[in-house]
């Protein structure tokens, strides 16, 4: 779990600490050393960064040749570089991983709402797949413009969505079994279905 005064400090001011909490929870890492590769729809196992200088050499090693994403909000590595030397150690750095993470997943919630035309619950869960995979609608979505001021839905809580599933769905209405033998319903016995017939001699 990321500390809330670093959400505070850090994010994009343009999204409540709820929906960075989520967001981090759902597509982020605890970690902002963080480093992960695919390769089409394969992971690259990496071995896990103990220092900022090598997350960088991992991400350096791996940017232009498969999908990196780094830190807290697994930012993706690649986005806007043009070259692998202009990649910057903020990157790695948890307050600045959280500042860019933040305002680039606000400007893709933003597409994301813009095309439910108002501000919906599902438009965070397409949000978080767009961020994932980078696409929405069949478009980069990275690279879409802003659309600027959209009135963003807030998810419910972490915990809220676990009450919710602790909570077990009635699954029917229950009939109790009858006590009394004359008033149970019909049974029949199915054990002989299925079963070989005996042989005739």
């Amino acid at each position: 779990m990321v500390d809330v005064a670093l959400i505070q400090q850090c994010a994009d001011p343009g999204l409540k600490p709820a929906i960075v909490e989520k967001f981090i929870a759902k597509a982020g890492s605890p970690d902002p050393l963080a480093v992960t590769v695919r390769s089409g729809n394969r992971v690259v196992l990496v071995p896990r960064p103990s220092t900022p200088d090598e997350a960088m050499a991992l991400v350096q090693q791996h940017v232009g040749k498969a999908v990196v994403r780094v830190g807290i909000t697994q930012y993706p590595a690649g986005l806007g570089v043009g070259d692998v030397s202009e990649l910057k150690p903020d990157l790695v750095d948890a307050c600045a991983n959280i500042r860019m993470g933040t305002k680039l997943f606000a400007k893709v919630y933003r597409i994301v709402t813009k095309w439910y035309g108002n501000a919906v619950d599902e438009a965070f869960d397409d949000a978080l797949d767009a961020w994932k995979t980078g696409n929405f609608e069949g478009k980069a979505v990275f690279s879409e413009p802003d659309p600027g001021d959209v009135k963003l839905a807030v998810p419910a809580s972490a915990d809220a969505d676990r009450n919710e599933a602790a909570t077990p769905e009635p699954v029917g209405p229950a009939r109790p079994e009858p006590v009394d033998p004359n008033k149970a319903g019909i049974r029949i016995d199915l054990s002989g279905i299925g079963g070989s017939r005996p042989k005739s001699d």
